[in-house]
């Protein structure tokens, strides 16, 4: 008698990478939920750490849900997908908030704004190119504009609570924020080279 296999899209969908995906759409709300109730509910500087936290975690699992598709050969559509939205959804929500409390003010909502628009863009410019079914890979210094993201999110989600231990880490999250939109122009200008040559020809 032979065994009744699982639904491929079933087995794809709760592949460990998807689920690493997911976990770090979940993330999302609970990292807001840290720093809404922090800076707006005036509650402790404590919940800076508990958000730093969540928001390491959801990095970290950014990295280990396309090792492991690779390794386990567990590549799928709908984690091709989820992936760069989950990335797009946890550090626009983190600019957003990080705003809206005061740590991104001044001339720098202007790196959040670039990184911001260059995300939304490239978005719109990847589905274009998709109904045509040309791919545009992720370059490495892609990659690095990702990475440099992160690190400067991280800085500035630990915000007031870091600089009580190390009094540079608002101003090192806001300088590694400014690296990163200098990076994010230049990717997003690469990838819209890349496809320019599409758009005219339509």
């Amino acid at each position: 008698m032979n065994a009744v296999s699982p639904a491929p899209g079933r087995s794809h969908s709760l592949s460990l990478p998807n689920l690493l995906t997911y976990g770090r759409i979940a993330a999302v709300p609970a990292v807001v939920a840290c720093l809404y109730w922090q800076s707006l509910l005036h509650g402790g500087l404590w919940l800076r750490w508990v958000a730093l936290a969540l928001f390491i975690v959801a990095a970290v699992t950014d990295v280990l849900d396309g090792y492991f598709a690779r390794a386990w050969q567990q590549q799928s559509s709908l984690g091709r997908m989820l992936d760069p939205i989950a990335d797009k959804l946890l550090v626009a929500s983190c600019l957003l908030m990080l705003a809206a409390d005061g740590t991104i003010r001044g001339w720098s909502l202007w790196a959040a704004i670039i990184i911001l628009c260059r995300e939304i863009l490239v978005s719109g410019l990847r589905e274009f190119l998709a109904e045509l079914r040309v791919g545009v890979p992720v370059t490495r210094l892609a990659k690095w504009k990702t990475f440099a993201q992160l690190l400067a999110i991280g800085f500035l989600l630990a915000g007031k609570a870091g600089d009580l231990i190390f009094p540079y880490t608002t101003l090192t999250g806001l300088t590694l924020l400014w690296l990163s939109a200098v990076v994010t122009l230049y990717t997003g200008w690469d990838y819209f080279r890349a496809g320019l040559k599409y758009l005219i020809e339509d």
